[in-house]
């Protein structure tokens, strides 16, 4: 945050200050958990379907917060606002008019946007103070916060921007002003809600329309809808992927032990990477990631070494756990076709490479709309396509909707289990050598099930 005293804050959200001087300076910034509550921060008191923050304004008081922005009378130091969430916003946005110096860059696509930002995290670092979301602070609660992190000394910030509706993103864009904007993939997350993916590519295009002269469009070329945004006059186009019209791509592509080894290519020359990150998808978070780091003339010297050494930031997404000789895939923090397609092909690999047998634990991917089992079924044809030996499917038939018998997999072993828990008895089959991977939308809470399975394949081995 910015240096400002209470009565200003008050002034820019339309707020009045109680119980405590209005003339106290702060650079605060918020937080909605009270247990995240330092004497650096403020805590904002939302009050939610299921929680009310305001009961836990002394609690934050208590773990240091300067203030509390609240929207009920209350007794501790606070100001009194008619809506929080709006009031977040506006001070947000007023934050950002003054931090003009700061390089914000936009990130949306239907997957990747977190390991992409981590990945840019990891890079931009180097240069300077880089403020991102430490999880997917991607709606118009989560920007707010994440922009009013940012202080004079901030050079970068790196906002994750997601959609429910048309017109999401513009909000979030007005809020952020990014100066780069980067569309990742159009798929069929949340195909659901939105109708369709033409739809969801009008919804996603909105970052870029959202970019002013002399700001950069960072497109990816793995769908038909996002190399052909339309980008506003004044900025500059910059496409991604592997296709040789691509300023940045990836060349002389290899797998080892599941991770992509490839030649980055760019304007400035050409560098080897080796990626520390499981899957041939995460490609293309390399290359967006590069892509931006190029725009903002980082040497793409440093761009290869920290793209090689990165490794997996955020939770649940294909994390590896070795349990004895057996090797577990947590990348249960949500799923749809694309995504669980990429899972599969990382999972064929490894265990090729390994000699084990491979196991895909698959539970349901949300949002699918009216393709919903014809996009799982897809997945579960999939699956004995490229020869994943065994398919344990939990809590939805739908993946088996093309195989109507145990033996219509083929080489493919299918099991099905009403829940997560009677599941847990395939443990009992799995053996020294194997893999395993758990994927399934993340109201499944699939990550649970990762542990219990990791914990009982622990206690086979002790």
């Amino acid at each position: 945050m910015i240096n400002l005293t209470l009565n200003q804050i008050a002034q820019i959200v339309d707020g009045t200050v109680i119980n405590t001087d209005g003339a106290q300076i702060t650079n605060a910034h918020p937080v909605i958990n009270s247990n995240h509550a330092t004497n650096k921060t403020f805590f904002a008191a939302f009050s939610g379907s299921n929680v009310d923050g305001h009961d836990y304004i002394d609690a934050a008081i208590s773990n240091g917060a300067q203030f509390a922005l609240v929207s009920k009378d209350c007794s501790a130091p606070a100001i009194k606002v008619a809506d929080v969430a709006k009031a977040l916003s506006k001070l947000a946005m007023y934050v950002r008019n003054q931090l003009q110096s700061v390089k914000v860059i936009g990130i949306t696509g239907s997957q990747g946007k977190t390991t992409t930002k981590d990945l840019l995290r990891h890079i931009l670092s180097v240069s300077g103070e880089t403020i991102a979301p430490e999880e997917s602070l991607n709606n118009e609660l989560g920007v707010p916060l994440l922009i009013l992190r940012c202080s004079e000394s901030t050079k970068y910030c790196i906002v994750e921007m997601g959609a429910r509706h048309l017109g999401d993103i513009s909000y979030l864009a007005k809020i952020a002003q990014p100066h780069i904007g980067v569309v990742l993939t159009v798929g069929k997350a949340h195909v659901g809600e939105f109708g369709s993916r033409e739809i969801i590519a009008q919804a996603k295009s909105e970052l870029i329309t959202s970019l002013t002269n002399g700001g950069t469009a960072i497109l990816g070329t793995y769908d038909e809808f996002t190399p052909n945004m339309v980008v506003p006059e004044g900025v500059t186009k910059v496409l991604f992927g592997d296709k040789q019209q691509c300023a940045i791509r990836a060349a002389d592509i290899e797998v080892r032990e599941g991770r992509a080894h490839f030649d980055l290519v760019t304007p400035d020359g050409r560098a080897a990477v080796s990626l520390q990150l499981l899957g041939m998808h995460q490609i293309a978070n390399a290359l967006a990631a590069a892509a931006v780091a190029t725009s903002l003339n980082i040497p793409i010297e440093t761009i290869s070494a920290a793209l090689s050494t990165a490794e997996n930031a955020s939770k649940w997404r294909m994390e590896i756990s070795q349990v004895g000789e057996v090797t577990v895939i947590n990348d249960s923090y949500n799923s749809n076709p694309e995504s669980a397609a990429a899972a599969l092909r990382t999972l064929s690999l490894i265990s090729q490479e390994s000699g084990g047998v491979s196991w895909a634990m698959l539970g349901k991917m949300q949002e699918l709309g009216e393709s919903s089992t014809n996009e799982h079924a897809a997945i579960g044809r999939l699956c004995t396509e490229i020869g994943i030996d065994n398919l344990v499917v939990v809590g939805t038939k739908d993946y088996l909707a093309d195989l109507t018998s145990k033996n219509d997999g083929g080489a493919t072993e299918v099991h099905y289990f009403e829940s997560k828990i009677e599941a847990l008895s395939i443990v009992e089959h799995i053996s020294p050598g194997d893999v395993v991977l758990l994927k399934a939308s993340r109201s499944e809470e699939f990550n649970l099930l990762a542990d219990l399975i990791i914990e009982k394949l622990a206690e086979a081995t002790q």
